[in-house]
């Protein structure tokens, strides 16, 4: 059996080296027929360490970036083949290819790079940590409670967009002397703002759930992933009722550690299959694409692990489960929402649509939910995030003047200092 597994992972492994390979050729060929970028043009920079496996990280954010990129210009610097692949098919924004501090270091100096933005903790953010005179910045990929959102990471950063009221109690608590009013700004879910794609179902009667789990994680605290313990039995009950119809959008991670979550991923798969080709009318969906916003809205009733999607369908203020990790190590923030959602059992799953017509009758889920928005997101009228999130960067910008004149001042003094010691040196 261990045997079987490592061979696995062997394979997979070769098969990732040699597509990333084929990726940088196609990049580099790409950027041979392309014009080089202006000098000098881009004042923001988003800084993206990682390969294809991690773009939902990146993909979130594409809309409300080409959003930003109209008041300055944005570019993207890709380190890995696959990733920059991946991004320069999928957004509109120029990416720099730099996979090596030299290449980083070419395109810094051709640049006018004031802020840098970051979605996630990848360690080689510290090649990029080294060039001062900027502002980094931390974005994240998402608003929640996992243990991940109160990292001391944050500190590395010169400052944090977070969401709102939620985020920064949950930063007090854990960070100690860190200044939050000075270095964090509270921006909402600009991708509230952007929404999109199309309905791949023609709706009817049926009550649509969307199962949103999360991968398995790579260490017990973090073993949110529900697939194995609650996925199964819930994706085939509901398929089996006749009156719901199932978008099944599983975390693009989902068994890259554990081959058992990744097993089972792919029977639920093959399960929608199966029940689409028997009643093609039920319209069941297996979603796996970029596009993250028609799945939040459309659903009746969302059933989510504790990540991101819990707080992406709470802006979407409309009523979601939770399912509880059934090992009892992973690590439950339950100073938020998390102490007041409505949790799914693993013992509950098989059960599943009786679950789902309560919380539906629940006259009150509505009110919990909307206090929880406010908590969480702030004002989540249409707009107003992504103005937040612009008036962040503004803010950051004219900080960075302030300190380009302080420092130019300094600069001068020190020049003038120097000379004046030189001419003294000469005089004697």
């Amino acid at each position: 059996m261990r045997v079987a597994s490592d061979l696995r992972k062997a394979r997979a492994f070769a098969a990732k080296v040699l597509d990333n390979r084929a990726a940088v050729a196609e990049v580099r060929q790409r950027v041979a027929a392309e014009p080089p970028l202006p000098t000098g043009r881009f004042q923001i920079a988003v800084y993206f360490a990682d390969g294809a496996v991690n773009m939902y990280q990146m993909r979130q954010w594409y809309k409300p970036l080409e959003e930003l990129a109209r008041s300055w210009p944005v570019l993207i610097l890709s380190r890995v083949g696959s990733g920059a692949r991946a991004l320069m098919n999928e957004t509109t924004l120029p990416v720099a290819f730099v996979p090596t501090v030299r290449d980083l270091e070419r395109v810094v100096a051709a640049q006018d790079i004031r802020v840098v933005l970051y979605v996630n903790q990848n360690t080689r953010n510290f090649q990029m940590f080294r060039y001062g005179r900027r502002w980094h910045v931390f974005i994240n990929h998402g608003e929640s409670d996992k243990m991940y959102m109160t990292t001391n990471q944050f500190k590395a950063y010169d400052y944090a967009f977070v969401a709102g009221d939620a985020a920064r109690e949950r930063l007090s608590r854990v960070l100690w002397d860190y200044d939050l009013d000075r270095r964090t700004f509270e921006i909402g879910r600009p991708q509230a703002d952007h929404y999109s794609g199309v309905l791949p179902y023609q709706p009817d009667e049926r009550t649509v759930v969307l199962y949103a789990p999360t991968w398995e994680g790579d260490r017990p605290s973090a073993h949110y992933g529900s697939i194995v313990t609650h996925g199964e039995a819930l994706v085939a009950s509901l398929l089996s009722t006749g009156r719901h119809r199932v978008i099944y959008r599983p975390h693009p991670r989902s068994g890259v550690v554990n081959t058992a979550y990744g097993d089972a991923n792919q029977r639920i798969v093959a399960a929608i299959a199966a029940a689409n080709a028997a009643d093609p009318s039920a319209q069941h969906v297996f979603d796996d694409g970029p596009e993250l916003g028609w799945q939040l809205t459309a659903a009746d009733v969302a059933v989510v692990d504790i990540s991101a999607m819990v707080y992406d369908r709470l802006a979407a203020d409309k009523p979601l489960l939770i399912t509880r990790p059934a090992d009892e190590r992973a690590v439950v923030d339950t100073h938020g929402y998390l102490s007041a959602c409505d949790w799914l059992e693993a013992e509950e799953a098989a059960d599943i649509a009786a679950v789902v017509d309560r919380l539906q009758a629940d006259p009150d889920a509505g009110e919990r939910l909307a206090s929880w928005v406010e908590r969480y997101f702030g004002d989540t009228t249409p707009g107003a995030p992504t103005a937040r999130f612009h008036a962040a960067v503004a803010e950051l910008m004219r900080r960075w003047d302030e300190w380009e004149q302080r420092s130019t001042a300094t600069d001068l003094e020190q020049e003038q200092a120097e000379s004046d010691i030189d001419e003294v040196d000469t005089d004697d």
